[in-house]
């Protein structure tokens, strides 16, 4: 597979199923980073597995999905959008039972056909406050 198409496997068929959560070492390095702003921090196999089961706590039935990707050799990016209905606490926001869509950029780069690093942003922002989940303070 290339790197777009591991990426794009991984995504919408691994981290959509909480069933397939034993093959996450078919598609991470043990050795695989996270990558916040200009820092690394290793999370290796049992981060990413960690992971994938806090957020689908928060969204249990959670299904990506890759609208497009731009590859440059190992690197790829991949634009998402997530969709789950809001059933776990997230950040001290108690459930909602709303289903939500959240834009997301994930930037990963791939090493003898692995995620060694990855990073990225989720526009949940956006999608708390469509919902009107969140709110502005009054004054």
């Amino acid at each position: 597979m290339t790197a777009s198409e591991t990426l794009k496997y991984f995504y919408e068929v691994i981290s959509s199923s909480s069933s397939r959560y034993d093959e996450i070492e078919r598609f991470v390095s043990a050795d695989c980073t996270a990558r916040v702003g200009e820092t690394s921090v290793p999370i290796g196999l049992e981060g990413m597995r960690r992971h994938l089961i806090d957020v689908r706590k928060t969204y249990p039935g959670m299904k990506l999905r890759v609208i497009r990707q731009f590859v440059d050799g190992d690197h790829v990016i991949s634009e998402v959008i997530m969709e789950g209905t809001h059933l776990g606490e997230w950040l001290g926001i108690k459930p909602t039972g709303k289903k939500l869509r959240i834009s997301a950029v994930n930037i990963d780069t791939l090493k003898d056909g692995k995620i060694i690093e990855h990073g990225g942003a989720a526009n949940v922002f956006d999608a708390f406050w469509s919902e009107n989940i969140i709110r502005p303070w009054n004054d």
